[in-house]
């Protein structure tokens, strides 16, 4: 292990501390509401916005293997990160301009704004997988994909839930046959509830548009890169025992 992946490894046991943390008080009474709230919008609402966000994005995971190139297998673990973070950032720039022009038409192009920065999510995260050299064709490897999306943007009980799976992921993929999407949308529409409701005022919801997907998306490239981090090295020592 080089001086760089020294490094690296320090940053991914910082980060599972930090996964493995209990949320802010704010955050969780915020959750408490919005679980109760959800408690009272009725059944069928919730069944539609399953099947909806569960069509959205298997969209765009199909969509994405005709935009993502393969990438050179002897790149260096510095090589790859540089790459994710150019990549991160050229998203995180598309996100900013899409949830500027959304929040500045108030309502109506607000509502719009949730699926375009969903399919931007979903597409950094294709060009992250096989950037770390991961075949985004296997079906195993998109349903890791949704699992690092749901680990970004989740409460602590299923945030912790999710690092579970993603920490035994050799031995819990061969179990997954798809996701559990009515949480899927209920964590992510939560998590991004709160931020997004001020883009819906005209005007205001320009700057508050390009400052939440500003940060919506860089809290995923944290999320992501340090999924793969603690992939990779999972990965080589399991080698080296076997």
């Amino acid at each position: 292990m080089n001086e760089y992946e020294t490094e690296v490894m320090e940053e991914v046991q910082k980060w599972t501390r930090k996964i493995n943390k209990r949320s802010s008080l704010i955050n969780r009474i915020s959750k408490q509401a919005q679980t109760k709230v959800n408690g009272l919008i009725p059944e069928k609402f919730h069944e539609v916005m399953t099947e909806s966000i569960k069509n959205m994005v298997k969209a765009t995971l199909v969509g994405s293997d005709f935009l993502i190139k393969n990438y050179k297998s002897e790149m260096t673990l510095f090589e790859r990160d540089e790459l994710v973070k150019r990549k991160l950032d050229a998203y995180r720039k598309t996100a900013v301009i899409e949830g500027a022009g959304t929040g500045a038409g108030g309502i109506l192009l607000g509502l719009a704004d949730f699926p375009l920065l969903l399919s931007i999510e979903m597409k950094f995260l294709f060009e992250a997988a096989a950037i770390y050299g991961y075949d985004t064709k296997k079906y195993s490897e998109r349903l890791f994909i949704l699992h690092v999306f749901l680990l970004a943007f989740s409460s602590d009980d299923t945030r912790k839930k999710t690092f579970n799976t993603i920490e035994n992921w050799e031995e819990e993929k061969d179990q997954l046959t798809d996701m559990d999407w009515r949480e899927f949308q209920q964590e992510y529409r939560d998590y991004i509830d709160f931020i997004k409701m001020f883009q819906l005022i005209p005007g205001f919801g320009a700057i508050v548009g390009a400052y939440a997907n500003y940060n919506l998306l860089d809290h995923l490239g944290e999320t992501a890169m340090n999924a793969y981090w603690f992939r990779i090295f999972q990965e080589k020592l399991n080698k080296k025992i076997t």
